[in-house]
């Protein structure tokens, strides 16, 4: 499917920094619960099937690539209120979308 510069300008992507992340002990699929800080926006929470690749004690200070302006979303007892983007590997787990360099909190993809 192939979209409009401007459809693709209504999605904010941005960069924050994971500063908690916690079992989701409710999920339904083995899941964590990540606090990522997105400069001037703010903490925001997500919930991220990532337990395959990732464990609680490597993902703070990763920083990741977000979708900023989605509606949250009830899921169980959390509210995420945004999507960490990730990609499948050849197996299905999720492997984060990152940067290879430091790039300040809540700066917008361009």
């Amino acid at each position: 499917m192939i979209i409009s510069w401007q459809d693709f300008e209504k999605v904010e992507l941005r960069i924050g920094t994971i500063i908690k992340s916690e079992q989701f002990k409710e999920a339904r699929n083995p899941a964590y619960i990540i606090h990522v800080d997105l400069g001037g926006l703010g903490i925001k929470k997500s919930s991220a099937q990532i337990t395959d690749l990732y464990q609680l004690d490597n993902l703070v200070g990763k920083q990741v690539i977000c979708v900023t302006n989605f509606e949250p979303k009830q899921i169980g007892p959390i509210k995420s209120e945004v999507l960490i983007t990730g990609f499948k590997d050849e197996k299905g787990q999720i492997v984060l979308s990152t940067v290879g360099m430091p790039v300040p909190n809540g700066r917008r993809l361009i």
